[in-house]
């Protein structure tokens, strides 16, 4: 047996005793109760807060009603993202439609788009060229990016860390946006004309009812603050997890385990952070184990923890305000130009 194939055998083997220790603590079985709960709660905060829009009428208070519409729609994106990792039930077919309903219905996103950007993510995990997470847009995400002169203007990039928290202020109009494209543009998307009536039926009928009740100015106020919180909510809670995290080069390969683990960042947190981020703090065991459900990815860290530190694969972990500098720093360093800013360990390793 030749030294690459023993390594790919010990590094399989490695994530088979992972597993092994996490299906023995019963992490793996699906959480009916909590998730039947879940969205019973959603669903009725969802028409609570309707109510109240409609009983209040045209006042600057509605504002509060849509940062609570804010906060509750992402939500139902964290509930949507669980379900599309067959994290609720056993059935695919259940996950997948539920994926579709509560993205599409409650938070105007389609799931057909982010399913298949987001599988390529968990696939490659900050590889560059295969990762579209990190792929070039407005932001430079690595250094070839930031030396590129294609794309935003330097002076833009030179502070686009500091520029990346307010940018996520637009991040609930880009995905709503990004939905409609894709809808658009593939008419192989399974479902599609479906999604696109949902979603189409979901954005007209609350953009109706917001500008039938309230006046011109709060009604854009209204829409505003809603995107917004939105927007931010997701943002934060999506970009502590590989913002900042080492880099793989494009044609490297790196066994999963270690991919996997190398490449997140998990958050210290209590139970309100948990929940703010849909339990996404708990990255490096989102990604090890994607179809555990998010509620049990909790305990689950002590273990994968302690079976990282046994075979020295370095596991990261942070509190939110310092994953947050790391994220600037990160992205001013890419924007100046900075070659290899944070090289992937095992990348490293290699090489020497």
């Amino acid at each position: 047996m030749t030294t690459s194939s023993s390594s790919r055998t010990r590094s399989a083997s490695d994530y088979s005793q992972l597993l092994a220790q996490i299906q023995e603590a019963g992490l793996m079985r699906r959480r009916h109760a909590y998730y039947w709960a879940r969205i019973s709660l959603l669903v009725l905060s969802f028409g609570a807060i309707w109510t109240a829009f409609v009983l209040i009428g045209d006042s600057w208070w509605q504002l509060v009603v849509a940062a609570l519409l804010g906060l509750v729609v992402t939500q139902f994106g964290f509930l949507g993202h669980d379900a599309a990792h067959q994290q609720i039930f056993s059935s695919r077919a259940w996950n997948e439609w539920t994926a579709r309903l509560m993205s599409g219905v409650f938070a105007g996103l389609s799931y057909g788009w982010w399913s298949h950007k987001h599988n390529r993510h968990h696939n490659k995990p900050n590889q560059e060229g295969k990762d579209p997470d990190i792929g070039p847009g407005v932001l430079a995400f690595t250094p070839s990016q930031g030396r590129s002169k294609a794309g935003a203007p330097q002076w833009f990039r030179r502070r686009q860390g500091y520029l990346f928290f307010p940018l996520l202020l637009l991040e609930g109009l880009n995905l709503h946006y990004e939905s409609l494209r894709t809808l658009a543009q593939r008419p192989a998307l399974k479902h599609r004309r479906l999604e696109a009536t949902i979603i189409s039926a979901r954005l007209i009928g609350c953009l109706a009812a917001v500008f039938v009740v309230l006046s011109p100015l709060r009604a854009v106020a209204f829409v505003v603050v809603q995107l917004g919180v939105f927007g931010v909510m997701l943002g934060a809670s999506f970009a502590p997890a590989h913002k900042g995290m080492p880099l793989v080069p494009k044609d490297a390969r790196i066994d999963f385990l270690r991919r996997q683990v190398l490449t997140s960042r998990n958050i210290r947190s209590g139970v309100v952070t948990d929940i703010a981020m849909g339990h996404l703090n708990y990255q490096v065991e989102h990604h090890l184990f994607p179809s555990m459900p998010s509620v049990s990815l909790r305990r689950a860290q002590p273990i994968v923890r302690a079976f990282c530190q046994e075979r020295e694969i370095p596991y990261t972990e942070t509190d939110l305000i310092e994953s947050y500098r790391i994220v600037i720093r990160y992205l001013n360093a890419v924007g100046l130009g900075a070659r290899d800013p944070f090289v992937c360990p095992m990348v490293q390793q290699l090489r020497t």
